[in-house]
């Protein structure tokens, strides 16, 4: 069963602060009880990560740095434990190579995370900050993995948990969980940041606008690929989400080509009227009275449109194309297309070429 969707009541104010509007139908149907996660106080925090340092380090110079961390007015909590942490040299080096953009990305959550022998204060935190640094580098499949091993009620900020676990789920199309994840950070977390709220919002607001397999979808699915491709992930799972985009074009080829064969749409692709489309607003020209519909962007017939079957075959043979053709061929395409198309195909084509010249490099070694 499909869970039901709603917009928390604290995205819904953060819409309106948005200039956004809501149907009421999409407000909550039951009590929500707000504040049921609370960030831990600075006092409990600094006492167990004092409790937890006198027992994993024994040197007297580390404790003069803890007394230096907790001593700054101004940092965040998660920060002063999170450089707690740092204090003992594996939790150092964990989070070093996670935020280092030249190490590949891990394939695994660290078995340090993973060892439930460890004590709860060190492991929550350590995956808390773990999991962060990833996803600051869009590394979300192993960030996720991470904050799956806990859970926010283990960690100092529960909202920093639950926001990072959002932006991976958002940004790995898992939409019902990313939906519940966003719902427990806005309704029931206490005071949660501003910009976690707002941007909270807005992934609520954009996961309303998904449809299942429409352009939108294929720009989503070409942009988490291309994500992969630049972290020189171009296994099965890459070649998976590449071979859906692929089938879901030769999807919308199909549903073009029946259109045009119905009858009354015989008239070779010429207007309504059978002007041919040189001129009015149903010529794809430089001045449509109205917005050109997603449906038709793929045979738009004006510059920089998209050949829905061109596309398929670039996709295919991208990795054998000479680079001046590639150059070529992005240009041709992102030409005349809206902003949000034309970003999301100019990345993906380029996150193809940058994986490209990283794979030629290896094998040139």
């Amino acid at each position: 069963m499909k869970p039901s969707w709603r917009i928390p009541s604290v995205a819904l104010a953060a819409v309106v602060a948005w200039g956004s509007s809501v149907s009421a139908d999409t407000a909550p149907k039951k009590e929500i009880v707000f504040g049921a996660l609370e960030a831990v106080s600075p006092e409990v925090a600094r006492k167990d990560a004092e409790a937890w340092l006198k027992t994993a380090v024994k040197d007297a110079g580390k404790q003069k740095q803890f007394a230096a961390i907790w001593a700054e007015k101004d940092q965040p909590l998660l920060d002063k434990v999170v450089d707690t942490l740092t204090l003992e040299p594996t939790a150092a080096r964990l989070l070093t190579e996670a935020k280092d953009p030249l190490v590949a990305a891990p394939l695994a959550v660290p078995a340090i995370i993973k060892d439930v022998k460890q004590p709860m204060f060190y492991r929550a935190n350590l995956a808390l900050a773990y999991a962060k640094a990833l996803s600051n580098r869009r590394i979300y499949e192993e960030a996720l993995d991470t904050l799956k091993t806990i859970k926010p009620e283990e960690v100092v900020d529960p909202s920093a948990y639950l926001f990072h676990r959002a932006v991976a789920e958002h940004a790995m199309l898992h939409k019902d969980e990313a939906h519940r994840s966003i719902a427990r950070l806005l309704d029931d977390v206490a005071d949660v940041p501003e910009r976690y709220k707002a941007v909270g919002a807005l992934m609520l607001l954009d996961m309303l606008t998904w449809r299942e397999k429409d352009l939108n979808w294929i720009a989503r699915k070409m942009d988490n690929s291309g994500r992969r491709l630049q972290l020189a992930r171009g296994g099965p799972v890459t070649q998976k989400i590449q071979k859906d985009i692929v089938n879901r074009l030769d999807e919308l080829i199909k549903e073009l080509e029946n259109k045009q064969n119905k009858p009354g749409n015989s008239n070779g692709g010429s207007c309504p009227d059978g002007s041919g489309g040189s001129s009015g607003p149903s010529s794809g020209g430089a001045n449509p009275s109205s917005p050109m519909k997603d449906s038709q962007i793929a045979t738009n017939g004006g510059p920089g449109a998209i050949d829905a079957k061109k596309f398929k075959r670039i996709v295919e043979k991208w990795g054998g194309m000479p680079e001046r053709e590639r150059r070529a061929y992005v240009q041709e395409m992102t030409q005349g297309l809206s902003d949000k198309h034309r970003q999301a195909i100019y990345n993906y084509f380029k996150r193809l070429s940058d994986s490209q010249r990283k794979t030629t490099k290896r094998t040139e070694k």
